[in-house]
């Protein structure tokens, strides 16, 4: 029985909560829900789909999301 302002007060909450934690390099787990984690990705050759030349991508860092089971078997 929240407001539409309360829930999305709780919401912003708990995303800046899941910014903070990944930007610290922490694995945020939600049970039921899944784990948000920070992996890097090595630099690669790649190619422009344009004009097929080969171009250096550079080495980055990527957010994944692994799904719960309980999530997985839901759908």
């Amino acid at each position: 029985n929240l407001s539409k302002t309360d829930a999305a007060g709780a919401i912003e909450a708990m995303l800046t909560v899941i910014t903070k934690s990944l930007k610290k390099k922490e694995k945020v787990l939600l049970v039921g829900f899944g784990t948000f984690q920070v992996s890097r990705r090595k630099a690669a050759e790649g190619r422009n789909p344009q004009t097929g030349e080969s171009i250096q991508i550079k080495k980055s860092k990527t957010i994944g999301f692994r799904p719960a089971k309980s999530l997985k078997e839901t759908l």
